[in-house]
């Protein structure tokens, strides 16, 4: 059973990044839904670390309640479970259990990618939602929030590009999706 991070009585702050592709959104959510962390999230400033992998991944990760733990570059981790998966338009994942400073603002994050019919292709949108911890909401809405927002958004536009080159190989071998 999943339990609920964020109920409709939570104090949340969001931080929300898009970016166009190309690609229909049933490749698009099929580049990225699945990615490889570590291809995406290098770490950025000093601020935030990059992920090395995972680990404790339960089956694909293609179906609400798989799970994993995230290895981090600073040598923390958290764990990661679906609790949306609706291709090729959505999927959403909470991540709790912070091991590093996050552990010590946030109760954790909800985060969700939507793949919208744009013209030719498809409008992404990454959405996170913080759930600080009591008396750490202006911390992280002032300061965390503002610093991640440009984490993400130079870590979608490496998600697009690494999708945008898994689709075009995976068109240029004709394997399946």
């Amino acid at each position: 059973m999943i339990m609920t991070l964020i109920s409709a009585h939570d104090t949340t702050v969001p931080s929300t990044v898009q970016a166009r592709t190309a690609l229909r959104p049933e490749d698009a959510f099929d580049g990225i839904a699945p990615i490889d962390l570590s291809l995406v999230f290098k770490g950025w400033h000093g601020i935030f670390p990059g992920v090395r992998g995972s680990t404790n991944q339960t089956g694909e990760w293609d179906h609400v309640g798989a799970s994993r733990n995230p290895d981090l570059t600073d040598g923390s981790t958290a764990t990661e479970t679906i609790v949306e998966h609706t291709r090729p338009s959505s999927f959403a994942y909470t991540l709790v259990g912070f091991t590093n400073v996050l552990g010590r603002l946030i109760a954790g994050v909800r985060g969700e990618w939507t793949y919208t019919p744009d013209g030719d292709g498809t409008l992404i949108r990454w959405a996170y939602e913080f759930k600080p911890l009591p008396r750490r909401t202006a911390l992280v809405r002032h300061v965390l929030v503002p610093l991640w927002r440009r984490y993400m958004a130079t870590s979608l536009d490496v998600a697009v590009e690494v999708a945008e080159r898994i689709i075009a190989e995976r068109n240029a071998t004709g394997t399946g999706a």
